[in-house]
């Protein structure tokens, strides 16, 4: 921030360029608080990207359905709106805690790797979306969700998004660091075969992870129908690994046991602010994936000397 402060002056140091990168991160920040948990446990998910797109489909499909007749919505009128909208986004959010569900109870049931079950239901809730939508955009979704939600903001400055995401990352923050679902979240993560015989009950307490993680990821798909109003199979395709790296670069162990909230928020505007500096100095973006790399090879670098350096101790 400093150096694009330096080069660009008010161009990139204006509250108007920040709201723009809070808004541009609120859905990514969402997936990357759920992967925080998921990646302490010394677990992964590389599904959220996918099931972010197939919650966001399957709610806009049954928000358009439910806001008219089939002639009605055709003519873009929406007179029951009023129940669809909110019925829409709560599905979206109900689908991606099944998905997490079913991540859960398969890692947990089948004693299968996370990686392994995770790219399963990553290729699944795609497949799935592709055949709801038809490999489309969802179309006929009332226009109101972006005027009501979307492109909604407090004092005509705070979008209601950027102020939803902010609250789920204080209330992370307050599950990982204050109560007994973090501290078992640590504990699994650091060492699985010794908090079951403290007492934790990992594969339940696993199970709740995998599900916030897909809530999340479902609250990420109902703010994109807020935003964009025409979900589509072919965007966030790259969100899940975004997320990993965010994590990461925010200093959560990618080996367990290890991280945080806040790191994990610092993690995820960092590339962000990389993007948006780049773009404003007329400099290529593809200079950001170099960057990002870079920079995750550090992270992981940094994490392993210090991991190797707590077990000297």
């Amino acid at each position: 921030m400093a150096i694009f402060t330096i080069r660009e002056g008010s161009k990139f140091f204006d509250p108007v360029n920040f709201r723009n990168i809070a808004l541009d991160v609120s859905q990514l920040m969402l997936l990357a608080v759920g992967m925080t948990f998921v990646i302490i446990t010394a677990g992964i998910d590389l599904s959220v990207s996918s099931v972010l797109v197939f919650s966001a489909i399957v709610g806009a499909k049954v928000m358009s359905n439910l806001s008219g007749s089939y002639e009605e919505v055709r003519r873009y009128e929406f007179p029951h709106e009023n129940v669809g909208i909110p019925i829409g986004l709560a599905v979206a959010v109900v689908c991606g805690l099944g998905w997490g569900l079913i991540n859960g109870l398969i890692i947990t049931k089948m004693k299968l790797p996370p990686f392994l079950v995770t790219l399963g239901t990553l290729s699944a809730s795609l497949g799935f979306a592709r055949i709801i939508s038809k490999g489309a955009s969802v179309t006929y979704v009332p226009i109101n969700v972006q005027t009501w939600i979307g492109a909604k903001r407090v004092f005509d400055f705070l979008p209601i998004l950027v102020i939803v995401t902010a609250v789920v990352v204080v209330w992370a923050f307050v599950l990982l660091t204050f109560t007994r679902f973090g501290r078992y979240t640590f504990a699994i993560g650091s060492n699985a075969a010794a908090a079951r015989p403290a007492g934790i009950d990992v594969d339940r307490h696993l199970i709740k992870v995998y599900a916030l993680s897909g809530t999340l990821a479902g609250l990420a798909g109902a703010m994109d129908i807020a935003r964009f109003i025409n979900p589509g199979v072919a965007t966030h395709s790259t969100d899940n690994l975004r997320a990993v790296s965010a994590v990461v670069i925010g200093g959560t162990s990618l080996f367990g046991g290890l991280g945080s909230i806040i790191g994990t928020v610092i993690g995820t505007f960092i590339p962000a602010v990389l993007s948006n500096g780049l773009v404003i100095g007329g400099i290529q973006p593809f200079w950001q994936d170099v960057l990002i790399g870079v920079i995750l090879i550090i992270a992981v670098y940094i994490d392993q000397r210090r991991r190797r350096t707590d077990e000297r101790m």
